[in-house]
């Protein structure tokens, strides 16, 4: 897998996904699981659907 999420872009997913995550908890819904989505992809620094479409935030000398 090929770097395609920039930092500031992983910040964003990952402060979203929490964000989802405990609005599920405080809502005590299942839909909160959907929040581990983008926090899955902020921290492994890919995420399919971009790549399906060609879009990359990632430094171009950081790609792996």
């Amino acid at each position: 897998m090929k770097c395609n999420v920039g930092r500031t872009e992983q910040f964003i997913r990952i402060a979203l996904g929490i964000v989802i995550v405990l609005l599920g908890l405080y809502f005590k819904n299942w839909w909160g699981i959907i929040g581990l989505v983008p926090i899955i992809t902020g921290w492994i620094r890919y995420c399919p659907i971009s790549d399906v479409l060609g879009i990359s935030t990632c430094d171009a000398k950081k790609k792996q």
